[in-house]
């Protein structure tokens, strides 16, 4: 594969999950939106911190979908279809395991949440509304996982980008008619969610073995599922993987957490921005999913010169789109505010560190495409060991920073966060390259 027709594959490849995943943050902007504007700020409170929690506790488990993705792309480069259909079962039922765990230590995560943070009695009545409806989800979003890793690992872009799609407009649907229709405010984004991840399970789980049994004869075989050794790889890859999410997921919780500490008002704030920014992440991890399909093929069917191809051009593409994304985000951030709010304290806060929207994407843009050229590589030690380096950084960097700029000091320490990531990735690159040597 030549470089043209690399980048071309790359667009091609991205262009479903582009927009695919500019709906994904619309659901975060939308319950933003919904709770901004009610009358009291502990809504739109609760509903955040709620959504930080949720964010840590299911993003820890994002190895479903990562190691889903390098693990089927290396099997598709080897022409091993029976273990695509095997590795797919063996994550289903760790995602029944973990949401039956999930399940039964709701009371004792909820009751953690609530120590972590300090919330006004309106708060958390609030946080208890949205927490104990959203966990009930947990199955259909971590199957929604697993799903499209699925099919990114196959480099079937389109089909995973249809099930995001449709779950996230599902998702908005839902928040919207229980909103605002039948006033049931943060319940109502809750059951939103709720509704639209078991309907989205439902569907698509009969459509993906549908679409395995054109591959090969479908099988279900114990003994294969279960080969100690392939359990083992597996779990070895996804333990490596839980870390980095745990961490990764860490962060943005430990954003909102020393945003709270300085006050509500500011982590609603942080919260309207911060929407704005993984808007961007979305977008830019189109060119991360893509990658991460090809570099699994490319080190399974040992070709060098498409790996090289791959990581050279995708960077190429995202650097390119995160310059693109800064000036939109300028010239349209003050009105994105205010449309998001309507309390004057918040709006004021929020348009203050509004720069943030533009400077955060384009120096995060590096650390989302390293981590695309690593989870198709299944390189997920490397993973690991540069999100701990990098959150390690950003405590030290946050306790002083914060201490001498406030809320400024904050957004810095998210800053260098991202810097941190891609810098110690970087580092590490030359070992892929020793995979098809």
């Amino acid at each position: 594969m030549s470089s043209k027709s690399s980048i071309q594959n790359i667009f091609k490849l991205s262009i479903p999950i582009f927009f695919a995943n500019l709906v994904i943050p619309l659901v975060a902007i939308v319950d933003t939106g919904l709770m901004g504007n009610l009358d009291n700020s502990s809504y739109l409170v609760a509903t955040s911190i709620a959504a930080s929690v949720f964010s840590i506790l299911f993003g820890s488990f994002g190895f479903l979908r990562s190691g889903t993705v390098g693990m089927v792309a290396q099997a598709d480069g080897s022409n091993d279809y029976e273990e695509i259909i095997n590795i797919f079962l063996r994550n289903i039922v760790f995602v029944i395991i973990i949401s039956f765990l999930l399940i039964v230590l709701q009371g004792y995560i909820f009751q953690f949440s609530l120590s972590v943070f300090e919330l006004s009695s309106e708060t958390k009545k609030y946080f208890k509304d949205y927490f104990y409806f959203r966990i009930y989800s947990t199955f259909g979003e971590l199957t929604i996982f697993v799903i499209t890793g699925l099919f990114i690992g196959l480099q079937k872009t389109k089909t995973s980008s249809i099930i995001v799609g449709f779950y996230s407009i599902t998702n908005i649907i839902f928040s919207l008619v229980f909103v605002l229709y039948f006033n049931l405010n943060v319940l109502g984004v809750a059951l939103g969610t709720l509704v639209a991840s078991t309907l989205t399970t439902i569907i698509f789980l009969f459509y993906t073995f549908f679409a395995l049994s054109k591959y090969t004869k479908l099988e279900f075989s114990i003994v294969k599922i279960f080969n100690i050794n392939k359990v083992k790889n597996i779990f070895n890859i996804n333990v490596n993987i839980f870390i980095r999410s745990l961490l990764l997921s860490f962060s943005f919780l430990y954003f909102t957490y020393l945003g709270n500490s300085i006050s509500e008002e500011t982590v609603a704030a942080n919260t309207i921005l911060l929407n704005f920014i993984m808007l961007s992440a979305y977008v830019l991890d189109a060119y991360a999913f893509s990658t991460e399909g090809i570099v699994g093929y490319s080190i399974g069917s040992k070709n060098r010169q498409l790996l090289n191809d791959v990581i050279k051009n995708s960077f190429i593409l995202s650097t390119a789109t995160g310059l693109v994304i800064c000036v939109i985000f300028f010239l349209t951030k003050n009105y994105y505010i205010i449309t998001m709010t309507h309390l004057a304290n918040i709006r004021e806060i929020s348009l203050s560190y509004s720069y943030w929207v533009i400077i955060i994407p384009f120096a995060a843009s590096f650390c989302f495409q390293f981590d695309g050229i690593f989870v198709g590589a299944s390189q997920t030690t490397e993973l690991r060991n540069a999100m701990i380096v990098s959150v390690i950084i950003y405590i030290i960097f946050s306790f002083f920073l914060i201490a001498s700029f406030g809320n400024t000091g904050l957004w810095l320490s998210l800053c260098i966060f991202f810097i941190a990531r891609a810098l110690t990735l970087f580092f590490y690159l030359g070992k892929i390259y020793q995979r098809v040597n």
